[in-house]
């Protein structure tokens, strides 16, 4: 008689591998999250209450985690308002209906000082802990609105560091990697790739200066290249505007 042996399929079946994806609950960080979990990764989603000037995104964010299924959804409460400096942290009016030249021309006043370094340091402390070798970030620099912290050489250093600051690497246990899909992409080609996967825009948000009630300008820099990118794909942006 052949004895009966126990398996143990945790130890045969491969482990579900972890994505942190930075996510704002916009049209970019929406797209990233729907690339992750179209590669198979569980996903950790990390938000910020920044003192940015509305909490729209974090509503947004929340409703568009709990859709996608998120296996955990954090909130990074830090206060980037006792620096200013950024229409979107400070007393300062949001520059509206510029053309893209005049965009990437110079680094516009919504650029929140060292915002991604901060955001990217915050996701690989949450790597570290969920032991989670892969941060998803929804950076661009093709339809650009001139911000240095979205650049590849930002994040080829950043991961570099990543990978020089952690326990788990030093002791080589494992290896940090940012993954950017969106990157060379234009606002177009990553609403075709959301859409391909599913991604509803209409519970997405990207305006810098929405009203009381949550409705997007049309005129802020991130609206003008949203509206293009819709444009460009020949369909009606399903976001309400003013």
């Amino acid at each position: 008689m052949i004895p009966l042996v126990k398996v143990n399929l945790k130890i045969l079946l491969p482990m579900t591998p972890k994505a942190i994806v930075l996510f704002s609950g916009g049209l970019d960080s929406t797209t990233t999250l729907a690339i992750a979990k179209s590669a198979g990764y569980a996903l950790f989603a990390i938000s910020f209450n920044y003192g940015q000037r509305h909490k729209v995104e974090i509503d947004k964010a929340k409703i568009i985690a709990e859709d996608f299924g998120v296996k955990e959804h954090r909130i990074a409460n830090i206060d980037l308002r006792q620096f200013g400096n950024s229409a979107l942290t400070d007393s300062i009016d949001v520059p509206t209906l510029r053309e893209e030249e005049e965009m990437s021309s110079a680094i516009p006043i919504t650029y929140v000082p060292a915002r991604n370094t901060i955001f990217l340091s915050y996701a690989l402390a949450y790597a570290e802990v969920e032991k989670c070798e892969n941060i998803f970030i929804g950076v661009n620099t093709v339809d650009y609105s001139g911000y240095p912290d979205c650049r590849p050489e930002f994040i080829t250093a950043f991961e570099i560091l990543a990978n020089l600051a952690t326990k788990a690497s030093v002791e080589g246990s494992s290896k940090i990697r940012i993954h950017t899909p969106l990157i060379q992409m234009t606002k177009a080609e990553i609403i075709k790739k959301g859409l391909s996967l599913g991604v509803n825009y209409g519970l997405t948000h990207s305006c810098y200066d929405p009203s009381e009630t949550g409705l997007a300008c049309g005129i802020c820099d991130s609206c003008l290249l949203r509206l293009k990118g819709f444009k460009k794909v020949g369909m009606q942006d399903p976001l309400k505007y003013r």
